[in-house]
């Protein structure tokens, strides 16, 4: 990375996606073999689940509160 960055800040936007990305939302990149497989985040988030409650107990991590 460089040291410094010249940013012209009279061409910044506001966030578009700020709105959606509420509380404790966790942004995550999949690569594009991944993500051509689902089609929305629910499916994303449907499989996860799945993953999780399938790990023996001893290594399922603890819910976040928040």
């Amino acid at each position: 990375m460089r040291a410094e960055y010249e940013f012209d800040y009279r061409k910044g936007r506001p966030n578009r996606f700020a709105a959606v990305m509420k509380g404790s939302t966790v942004a995550v990149v999949l690569d594009p073999d991944v993500a051509s497989v689902f089609q929305t985040s629910e499916a994303v988030n449907s499989l996860l689940r799945s993953v999780i409650s399938a790990l023996p107990a001893d290594v399922r991590p603890e819910p976040k509160t928040g």
